[in-house]
């Protein structure tokens, strides 16, 4: 079975750092779903709006690899122990596939890209290759009774973020300031990292955010436009 991508997703990284971990966990970061020629069709979205969530299948395509490993060692365990690659999400596998469900906003069938859909909640570096879109259903996909293994014991960090009014000033777009403090909330470093002098760099829609961590506390100390 050879398979091709239909779509590629636009989103505000274009590199993977800072990423969310998961889909969802960053609710107001924006994306849109971009129709490669030959799936341009509107009529392949019929009914799909009164969905209000989609699964996204797309390629690991900062990940491209030739050989693979039977484990893994997920960052957030800390780097050290190792889990079977079929227990983890690791980008590293056989076949790099990935899943992600996500918020449709609205769908777009008259745009000069053809149909676009704009979602929310995505996990996805810009320009990441769509194989399929399905439509989220709640009486079979939801399972709250779910047992999650080691990841059960993981807590999801939440930092509280300073972002001073004159840097965040420089960012034009006053409605990517609430997505971009989400992520940044979220702790974008490895979780093997505490260092409070270190500085990292962060790309979003079109900046350069500097920041360092001390404790629970991000404090973004830069902001330039990406050229």
């Amino acid at each position: 079975m050879e398979i091709s991508p239909i779509a590629v997703i636009r989103t505000g990284f274009p590199e993977k750092f800072g990423v969310p971990r998961q889909s969802g966990l960053a609710s107001s970061l924006r994306g849109r779903i971009v129709f490669n020629e030959g799936y341009r069709d509107p009529a392949s979205l019929k009914g799909l709006e009164t969905f209000s969530h989609i699964w996204l299948i797309w390629e690991f395509s900062c990940n491209r690899h030739n050989d693979w490993h039977p484990t893994v060692r997920p960052p957030r365990l800390g780097g050290n122990a190792s889990v079977g690659v079929f227990a983890s999400r690791s980008p590293f596998r056989p076949n790099p596939l990935g899943l992600s469900c996500v918020e449709i906003e609205h769908i777009d069938l008259d745009s000069s890209e053809g149909p676009v859909i704009y979602i929310k909640g995505a996990d996805l570096v810009d320009n990441t290759p769509i194989y399929d879109i399905k439509p989220y259903i709640r009486y079979a996909d939801s399972r709250p009774e779910a047992v999650c293994g080691y990841v059960d014991a993981l807590e999801e960090r939440s930092l509280k973020v300073v972002f001073p009014s004159e840097l965040s000033a420089k960012i034009a777009d006053t409605e990517v300031i609430p997505s971009l403090v989400e992520t940044l909330r979220l702790d974008p470093r490895p979780s093997y990292h505490d260092d409070p002098q270190r500085e990292y760099g962060l790309s979003f829609a079109g900046y350069n955010i500097r920041f360092h961590v001390s404790g629970n506390v991000l404090e973004v100390t830069d902001v330039t436009p990406i050229e």
